[in-house]
């Protein structure tokens, strides 16, 4: 029995490994990492891994903290039928939006609610309705942060992003329901196709990357230059010298 009480399946097999780096064991260990870095607070934002065909997701409503490799749900990527459906829990609502990256071929995909990334949004949207530019045509960008180095160039692309390259990262309006953003994140990522990450605005923000190791280190990175940002701001420092 797991820790939300549901019962054993014939399904717990898939979920069930040694391994820490099995994708089950993994989303764990990372979405209690992400507690303490205060991106999935009150059971929201999520993780989702994909190892061959198969799709590894956290699932919604839960505390991320407390979560256990029997609460995973999988999927195959392949055809959107889940092979694993934990009773009693819902699937991630996010569960669309992570389909838009791996379609991109991502290996992974996290979603945080950190607080630095909902600031951004809004310095973004602030500086916009002060220019008297669209806000909807607005993104965050910044430059010469050593920090950026951590982002990769694009896809397709080989290297990460240098010093003196400007980091931009689209921004989506919110929606009343996590799913709804689907549309205008798949817009998002072919407008800006190199791009790992995406912001929603007054919500937080999606990063992705070929692996789980990948998305990890650059939401990493993300946040860091988000709330660099932030206190670029506080101190009347320009985010492009």
């Amino acid at each position: 029995m797991d820790a939300q009480g549901n019962a054993g399946s014939s399904t717990d097999h898939l979920v069930i490994s040694s391994d820490p780096e099995h994708p089950a064991n993994h989303i764990c260990t990372l979405c209690r990492n992400f507690y303490g870095l205060g991106w999935v607070t009150g059971t929201g934002g999520g993780i989702s891994i994909k190892k061959d065909a198969h799709i590894y997701i956290a699932p919604s409503g839960v505390q991320k903290e407390l979560m256990q490799p029997l609460d995973i749900f999988i999927m195959e990527h392949a055809t959107r039928n889940y092979l694993r459906k934990p009773p009693i829990l819902k699937p991630s609502a996010c569960t669309p939006l992570f389909l838009a990256a791996f379609d991109r071929g991502a290996g992974s995909c996290i979603h945080t609610h950190s607080q630095w990334a909902v600031l951004v949004t809004l310095l973004v949207e602030k500086d916009a309705l002060a220019a008297g530019k669209s806000v909807a045509a607005s993104c965050f960008e910044i430059e010469q942060i050593e920090q950026i180095k951590g982002i990769p160039k694009g896809r397709a692309k080989t290297g990460m992003l240098g010093y003196f390259d400007r980091l931009i990262v689209p921004i989506i309006e919110n929606t009343a329901h996590e799913e709804d953003l689907t549309q205008s994140l798949e817009a998002a990522m072919e407008q800006y196709p190199d791009t790992y990450a995406v912001l929603v605005r007054r919500h937080g923000v999606y990063v992705w990357g070929d692996s789980v190791s990948k998305a990890k280190t650059q939401a990493e990175s993300l946040d860091y230059i988000f709330r660099l940002a932030v206190e670029m701001r506080r101190l009347e420092l320009p985010w492009i010298p």
